[in-house]
């Protein structure tokens, strides 16, 4: 969701961040990597964590109308969208393992409604809400509710100035009792403004940092729109402690403070390979590389995995992906299924869609059980 942001007029270079931290779609040009084989086949999640039991969501509600998930408050329990009978609004609901739904948002599909940034702290799920209605201004607020609860939403703030969100589970941060997220601040040249709201209501508060900069794992700032290549600062808002990340002119780098992903240019100047090493440069490590796309945005989630995806041919036209996950402790890549359409992960939750339209599903799994 991008919501009311035109800082691409600022920060020209937030493509490059987007290519750079591994935007689902890029596909790499060398001969396809296998998952390394064992005495009977190659890695898959129910051989390596047969523990591990991926969730099932029916893709549509009981009403029939064709869930999306958005966000996982846990294995089974979820929050997305869904539109109404006749198709003239679109909910924001509440959706239990148990299939139980709550509406928590409804708005008139005229509006163009758009929801994204969801982060939990504790109870309480804040997302950001964007309309831009045909006839008039639009915009971008911020709201609250505490899900456990029968309370109803509500807004903390429509004051987000021009807020980038990079599709990261790193978009709303919620830490010491406040959320936090960036914008591009109105400026000649890049300047970041820090913005945070707290989850008990009140002013916002705005820290304008020289520079373009993302959030990632509190309380770390990583640089946006620096350069297609080149090294990439990891900037630490406690201590004030910065990191130069080295990176090699054909190098796109995207940080946490514990790992990087490297996506090294061919000689041709496309993507070759995915590599991953720690922030100072060591522990540097090939990933993938042939027809394998890094599949969401953040780098080794949980500071162990990396989700992938290579084209296939099982499934149907539209999901006939493989996903796999790359180990960075074990150092070894594991299938976690076939005929994947579309992938997403937040926190610790992974989930991804099989099958389409009515045969769709939806399955989640909690990388924290992996073990």
């Amino acid at each position: 969701m991008t919501g009311r942001h035109r800082s691409s007029a600022r920060w020209p270079a937030l493509l490059a961040l987007a290519v750079c931290l591994g935007v689902a779609g890029v596909l790499l040009t060398l001969p396809p990597p296998q998952p390394r084989a064992a005495a009977g086949g190659p890695l898959t999640l129910a051989r390596v964590w047969p523990k591990a039991r991926p969730a099932t969501i029916a893709g549509q509600l009981d009403d029939g109308s064709a869930y999306t998930p958005m966000h996982f408050l846990d294995g089974a329990t979820s929050v997305g969208t869904a539109p109404t009978a006749d198709r003239r609004a679109v909910r924001l609901v509440l959706r239990s393992g148990d299939g139980r739904v709550r509406e928590l948002r409804k708005l008139a599909e005229e509006v163009n409604p758009q929801f994204g940034g969801f982060a939990v702290a504790g109870d309480e799920l804040v997302w950001a809400e964007s309309t831009s209605p045909p006839d008039g201004p639009g915009g971008t607020r911020l709201w609250q509710v505490n899900w456990r609860t029968a309370a109803s939403p509500g807004t903390l703030t429509a004051d987000l100035g021009d807020a980038v969100f990079f599709n990261s589970q790193y978009d709303l941060v919620p830490a010491d009792g406040k959320v936090y997220w960036v914008a591009a601040a109105r400026t000649k040249t890049p300047v970041t403004e820090l913005r945070s709201v707290p989850l008990a209501g009140g002013p916002v508060t705005v820290r304008t940092i020289p520079g373009a900069f993302a959030l990632t794992a509190w309380p770390w700032l990583v640089s946006a729109g620096t350069g297609q290549t080149g090294p990439v600062e990891l900037r630490n808002l406690s201590d004030g402690r910065k990191v130069t990340v080295p990176a090699n002119p054909t190098e796109l780098v995207g940080c946490t403070p514990v790992w990087c992903r490297v996506l090294v240019l061919s000689s041709g100047g496309g993507p070759g390979r995915i590599e991953l090493m720690r922030p100072d440069g060591t522990q540097r490590r090939k990933v993938a590389s042939g027809l394998v796309s890094a599949s969401i945005s953040d780098v080794a989630v949980q500071d162990r995995f990396e989700v992938l995806t290579l084209v296939g041919r099982d499934g149907s036209v539209t999901s006939s992906q493989q996903l796999m996950l790359y180990d960075a402790v074990k150092q070894r890549t594991v299938v976690v299924a076939t005929g994947v359409g579309v992938v997403l992960c937040r926190a610790a939750i992974l989930w991804w869609s099989t099958g389409d339209n009515e045969a769709l599903v939806w399955h989640s799994l909690d990388l924290r059980k992996l073990r």
